[in-house]
């Protein structure tokens, strides 16, 4: 099985792609990789160390180089960089013969076998992704009446996307207009847009599986009743999302998982470490 990943980051987050691209290794075997990297203006040192690892385990490596000056009227910072838009731009500049592909965020961990969500049935729809909803979570419900959407509000972290699909419905020139319209208004800049533009054509998909807020110990197990404790996760969980401003390769990161990241990086340490010097 060959599974089609997409990447869209600046040079400040090569440390977590690293470890994220460790943890897909280490727990997807018999899988083969396609990386798409979308970026404007990444350190070609840090391009050249991706290459490496792709070229030592098997992996197919695209770099597509986007124009810096997209997205230049949207809203910006240095937690939301304007690559973070790339991603709702996809299927416009990924080559011919992609026809499904998945997005997932730098700061994500992959602890067990991403391939029934490779596989998944996307009943029509241009996007799967998940929302972070539940017995004590309110900001579903905020986002819900900020942006005016029936649907309940999707984590733009995992995307799954219908490349073929959404070449057909989805005009780049729509995302632009939107962000650059709505600038002043948006707070998760292209979460906001996915939602707002295409929240109805979003398969939804459960979040404790495939997208889970690794903040919300606490949220989770109250909805499942107790159920979903830390083996659970551990044995069901596929993509561990370290949301917010929060980040677990920080010092003061706090919360449950952060030990299980470390773990990560020790591994992802070594493992570059040892490209280094072959």
């Amino acid at each position: 099985m060959r599974v089609n990943l997409l990447f869209t980051l600046d040079s400040r987050y090569i440390g977590p792609l690293k470890v994220l691209l460790t943890s897909l290794r280490a727990n997807n075997p018999g899988i083969s990789f396609s990386f798409f990297l979308a970026e404007s203006g990444m350190e070609e040192e840090c391009i050249r160390e991706i290459e490496t690892w792709c070229g030592a385990y098997g992996a197919k490596l695209s770099v597509i180089t986007l124009d810096g000056a997209l997205f230049e009227s949207a809203p910006v910072s240095r937690q939301y960089p304007k690559e973070m838009y790339y991603r709702l731009l996809a299927p416009s500049f990924l080559p011919e013969g992609v026809d499904r592909i998945l997005y997932l965020d730098p700061d994500i961990l992959c602890i067990n076998p991403l391939s029934s969500l490779w596989e998944i049935d996307m009943q029509g729809n241009i996007f799967a992704a998940a929302s972070h909803t539940g017995i004590a979570e309110i900001a579903n419900g905020v986002n819900r009446l900020r942006l005016g959407i029936a649907h309940d509000y999707c984590n733009s972290g995992v995307i799954l996307i219908d490349v073929e699909r959404a070449r057909a419905e989805i005009r780049p020139s729509d995302i632009l207009s939107y962000a650059e319209k709505h600038q002043s208004t948006l707070i998760l800049p292209d979460q906001d847009v996915l939602n707002a533009l295409y929240g109805n054509k979003i398969l939804s998909i459960d979040d404790a599986i495939w997208n889970y807020d690794a903040r919300k110990y606490s949220s989770y197990i109250i909805r499942s009743s107790g159920a979903m404790d830390t083996r659970w996760v551990m044995e069901n969980t596929v993509f561990l999302h370290f949301c917010g401003k929060a980040k677990p390769w920080k010092k003061s990161y706090a919360y449950r998982y952060g030990v299980l990241y470390q773990h990560y990086k020790e591994l992802s340490r070594r493992e570059w470490s040892n490209l280094a010097k072959s």
